[in-house]
């Protein structure tokens, strides 16, 4: 990872729940599983994976844990105040976080280079031109969330 040359912000809907990186993304894309699309209301959730150490965070979260498609837990969290999806992981726990481009403050900060489960994007959520596309998750170091 990279410095960011600004702070990365974001946060939910009503500000109570906020993120802080100092460093760029090491990845950033779209998820299109059934997890995410039903987590998000969307055809897909954009995502951005942050090294734990270069996040800090401020707020209560909530947190919703399910199976992921790999079999293992996957733990979401959101503002319990107005239920706005903000970042992925455990704080404290897990070694890197997923942010939700979603609550980017400045959605110029999303860069996406790569769309994830591709096989279970529906006919109707579009696939940006110029992104690696995976069919499932990738393997470790191409970008895996």
């Amino acid at each position: 990872m990279t410095e960011a040359s600004e702070p990365i912000t974001g946060g939910c809907l009503c500000g109570a729940l906020r993120y802080e990186a100092d460093t760029a993304p090491a990845y950033a894309g779209y998820c299109y599983c059934a997890d995410c699309r039903k987590a998000s209301g969307s055809g897909w959730v954009g995502f951005m994976g942050f090294a734990a150490s270069a996040l800090r965070f401020s707020g209560e979260a909530q947190q919703f844990t399910s199976k992921s498609a790999g079999g293992g837990d996957t733990t979401r969290n959101f503002c319990p105040a107005c239920g706005s999806l903000v970042f992925g992981g455990i704080v404290g726990v897990t070694d890197s976080h997923t942010v939700y481009a979603g609550s980017l403050d400045d959605p110029t900060a999303f860069h996406p280079s790569i769309a994830i489960f591709n096989r279970d994007r529906p006919d109707w959520a579009p696939l940006a031109t110029g992104l690696q596309v995976f069919e499932t998750m990738p393997q470790q170091g191409a970008g895996a969330r």
